[in-house]
C-alpha cells in the first residue's frame, strides 16, 4: 500500500443538508490510487490545539480531474472548524489508507446498505460494481428527507431510486431501513435470484443487523467499521477491532471487514 501525503487545495465546502458537508479538493495523487472503501487521514488548519487527524472516507475520486470527494457531518470542534475552510485554504491528507471492498469474485448481485453518512464510503463501491456489470440494489437509510444527501448520485449512478427510509417517514419508508433490507433479501430468496454480495455502512447496530440478516440468508456480507484513530497508519493501535481472528487494526487492516470475522 503506498500513502501519500499530500497539501490539498479546497475546491468547494458546502453543506448538503442536515448538518452534513461535502469537501471537494485537488489531491491528484490519492484520487489516482484510491480504491473503493478507502480513507483519507485529514489534517484540518488552525487546530494547532487538536494535533490528531480526522479520518475520512472518500466519497469519490475523481482520476481524471485529480480530485477527492470527502461527506462529513458537524459533530464536534474538529468537523465545526472544517465549515470554516474556504475554497483556496489547504488540508493536507494522508491516503489512500486501508483495506477496501472485496467483492467476490464473479459476483452478479449485489445488495449496498448505507446509513446516513455511510452513504459516503459504499459510493465508489457501486460506481465500481455498475462499471462491472454488477446488479446492484441499494438501500439508503436517514433520519430525514433532507440527510438522504446522497440519493441523487446514487440515482445517477443506478439508473433507479434506491429503497429509501427516513426515521421521521418524511420520504420513503416510516422507520429504519433494516425491513428494507429484509425485503429485499426475502424477494431474493422467493425468486431465486440471489444476492452474491451485502455490503454495509452506518452506525453499528444497524451492521450488526445487516450482517445477521445476510448470515442467516447465506450470502457473504463486507461491513465498514468506524473508530477512532491517532496515526491512521497502523503504529498507534489506537484503532483496534476484535474480530475471531484476534485484535485487528481498523485503519490498515480494515476499515472494511468480512461481517462474519467480527466480534460484535
Amino acid at each position: 500500500m503506498t500513502l501519500y501525503n499530500e497539501s490539498a487545495p479546497i475546491l468547494v465546502n458546502e453543506e448538503m443538508g442536515c448538518n452534513i458537508w461535502l469537501m471537494t479538493v485537488e489531491a491528484p495523487r490519492i484520487a489516482a490510487d484510491a480504491r473503493p472503501g478507502q480513507f483519507v487521514h485529514v489534517r484540518i488548519p488552525g487546530m494547532d490545539d487538536h494535533i490528531l487527524r480526522r479520518p475520512l472516507g472518500i466519497y469519490a475520486a475523481d482520476k481524471e480531474a485529480g480530485t477527492v470527494d470527502m461527506m462529513y457531518q458537524v459533530l464536534g470542534y474538529g468537523t465545526d472548524r472544517m465549515t470554516q475552510l474556504v475554497p483556496g485554504e489547504a488540508v493536507e491528507l494522508i491516503g489512500p489508507v486501508g483495506r477496501g471492498w472485496e467483492v467476490p469474485e464473479g459476483a452478479k448481485r449485489a445488495l449496498v446498505v448505507a446509513g446516513g453518512v455511510g452513504s459516503a464510503p459504499l459510493f465508489p463501491l457501486i460506481e465500481d460494481l455498475t462499471e462491472r456489470g454488477v446488479e446492484v440494489h441499494a438501500v439508503l437509510g436517514a433520519s430525514t428527507v433532507d440527510a438522504l444527501v446522497a440519493r441523487e448520485r446514487y440515482e445517477g449512478v443506478l439508473g433507479t431510486c434506491p429503497a429509501c427510509s427516513t426515521d421521521d417517514g418524511t420520504y420513503g419508508h416510516a422507520g429504519f431501513c433494516t425491513p428494507l433490507v429484509e425485503a429485499a433479501l426475502s424477494e431474493a430468496a422467493e425468486s431465486g435470484n440471489y444476492f452474491d454480495y451485502v455490503a454495509c455502512c452506518g452506525p453499528e447496530p444497524l451492521m450488526r443487523l445487516v450482517a445477521s440478516m445476510a448470515e442467516e440468508a447465506g450470502v457473504f456480507c463486507e461491513v465498514s467499521l468506524e473508530r477512532r484513530m491517532a496515526c491512521g497508519v497502523g503504529a498507534c493501535l489506537s484503532c483496534v477491532v476484535d474480530t475471531v481472528d484476534g485484535k485487528k487494526r481498523a485503519c490498515v487492516d480494515g476499515p472494511v471487514f468480512p461481517s462474519t470475522s467480527v466480534v460484535w
